[in-house]
């Protein structure tokens, strides 16, 4: 799906996805990535949500943001809530859901000005 442009000059913001990749300011991304306006942490960890372990969340609750979209790839799956547990001790709010909402989701609440992280897993085909 491609995504409109809007006034978000300077910062991160999704501009496409599909199944297999997603493109942020229009560059392609192809493996699992962490996102927030201003920043791009490559090359995330997991490329599965099964193969999403505690350290991973912990090093999206680094980029202490208040809000994190935790994008579990093609469908909604959620974590064991002892995984979120650093999370929710430094008090970040943590939605979950696909990664094609959680890009949608994102590019609004960015455009909105909100300080938030996506943690988007991309599934690499088996």
């Amino acid at each position: 799906m491609k995504l409109h442009p809007s006034v978000t000059v300077g910062l991160h913001a999704i501009t496409a996805y599909d199944a297999e990749h997603i493109a942020v300011n229009g560059r392609r991304m192809t493996k699992s990535f962490l996102l927030t306006p201003q920043k791009i942490v490559e090359n995330w960890p997991p490329d599965s949500f099964d193969k999403l372990t505690a350290a991973d969340l912990d090093s999206i609750a680094e980029l202490d943001c208040p809000i994190v979209l935790l994008g579990t790839g093609s469908r909604q799956r959620f974590p064991p809530p002892a995984m979120l547990r650093g999370m929710i001790e430094k008090r970040i709010g943590v939605e979950v859901m696909d990664s094609a909402a959680a890009c949608r989701t994102y590019n609004i609440l960015m455009a909105e000005g909100r300080d938030v992280a996506a943690a988007l897993i991309i599934e690499c085909a088996s």
